[in-house]
């Protein structure tokens, strides 16, 4: 489908922030279209997370707009903004569980935060939310600490999904894990997008999971970004992104 013809939930305009005297994003404009699984990527320092966070309202900008689902950031009153965090979810690259709750806790948490649900509902979508991002029922009374990397990410996953979000936000999603267990997590972001109709904002290093499963690629270059698929990152000419894309690590996305 033609770009001007795709719904834009997410319009970034004119971004700017700055840190003391380091300028990190730069008149900066990236649109985010509903149903598509976008990968962010650059180099050290880029602000790739700093990124995120500016849209998701954790950072505020120096300046620019940001609209989200139809409302612009920056605008919204108390009442309006809670109800847009409803409408997405985070997962940290930490998972950034609560330590002193146990996993059906942590997922409960939203809910509770944003719901009046009944707690026989609201158990039940917290069993429903664990079996949908393939952890065992056990791992429910589990605390974090008890936990392996990839099941923590996946105890996040939960909680990120636990309101029914429209748009997913992934912070390094698979940071950490083997191989195989990167794998199986980049399967199980493509299953729960087809699946559940998300649109997905994934910020990562990791060429292996562009290549799998994101349908466009942004590179933050020189304070902006350049959007575009595999193919098109292939053949630029910017010496990061050459360096990037063609790489040592980069055999994966360079197979046909």
């Amino acid at each position: 489908m033609a770009e001007s013809h795709r719904e834009t939930v997410n319009s970034i305009r004119g971004l700017r922030n700055v840190f003391g005297r380091q300028i990190v994003h730069e008149n900066l404009d990236l649109d985010v279209y509903r149903g598509e699984i976008l990968g962010v990527v650059g180099g050290s320092g880029t602000g790739k997370s700093v990124l995120l966070r500016t849209i998701i309202g954790l950072h505020r900008p120096t300046a620019g707009t940001i609209t989200v689902l139809g409302k612009e950031i920056g605008r919204l009153s108390e009442a309006e903004w809670r109800r847009l965090q409803s409408r997405w979810g985070v997962l940290f690259q930490s998972g950034a569980l609560f330590s002193s709750l146990t996993v059906a806790q942590n997922i409960m948490a939203p809910l509770k935060e944003h719901t009046s649900l009944p707690k026989g509902l609201v158990a039940e979508l917290v069993d429903l939310k664990i079996r949908m991002v393939g952890l065992p029922p056990d791992a429910a009374s589990k605390y974090p600490s008890q936990l392996s990397g990839g099941m923590r990410k996946r105890a996040g996953l939960a909680r990120a999904l636990a309101l029914d979000p429209e748009i997913l936000f992934l912070d390094e999603p698979t940071a950490g894990l083997d191989p195989i267990g990167a794998a199986a997590f980049d399967s199980l972001i493509l299953n729960l997008r087809q699946s559940l109709g998300l649109t997905v904002f994934m910020v990562t290093h990791d060429l292996d999971s562009l290549h799998a499963i994101c349908d466009r690629i942004a590179v933050l270059v020189d304070k902006r970004v350049k959007v575009g698929l595999m193919a098109d990152h292939l053949q630029d000419e910017h010496p990061w992104v050459r360096e990037y894309f063609h790489g040592p690590r980069a055999r994966a996305a360079l197979v046909v």
